[in-house]
């Protein structure tokens, strides 16, 4: 039911989401977040992203498991990626299939909500002036994390 996977490689959203219908869904919806190409008015050469291994795919596992408890879910797929990514790559997709559209797109915002603030994910943008900063936690993801019941 879980397709939870942490990579360096890019990911084939068409078929990840091709695979969520394959099981009767009657709603399948996504979220694919990429590397932006700029942040605080700069200009960004890369985005690095770093992980615990192990501990990132049972985090995300706990995350898709929690989703499915509170929603009928036939599916629920969570790629995301780790190394150096210039802008315009990808970096996560969150995918669920459900009987009904009103799941599916709950679960996916909650998911992504849990993950931006759950996951044991250490992010540093490499600037175009060759500066290096760590992404600190952001006070509206942990609003967004804590406004689900």
């Amino acid at each position: 039911m879980h397709n939870i996977l942490v990579q360096e490689a890019d990911f084939d959203a068409t078929a990840e989401l091709a695979a969520l219908s394959a099981g009767g869904a009657g709603a399948v919806a996504s979220f694919i977040g990429v590397v932006r190409g700029a942040a605080g008015g700069r200009s960004l050469a890369a985005l690095r992203l770093e992980h615990y291994p192990g501990m990132t795919e049972k985090t995300l596992l706990a995350l898709a498991d929690a989703a499915a408890s509170r929603w009928e879910l036939t599916g629920c797929t969570i790629i995301h990626r780790t190394g150096r990514l210039a802008p315009g790559q990808n970096i996560v997709l969150v995918a669920t299939a459900s009987p009904h559209r009103a799941a599916a797109l709950a679960a996916t915002a909650f998911l992504i909500d849990q993950l931006k603030t759950a996951a044991p994910f250490w992010k540093a943008e490499e600037f175009s002036s060759g500066e290096v900063e760590w992404v600190a936690a952001r006070d509206a993801d942990h609003a967004a994390a804590k406004a689900w019941p």
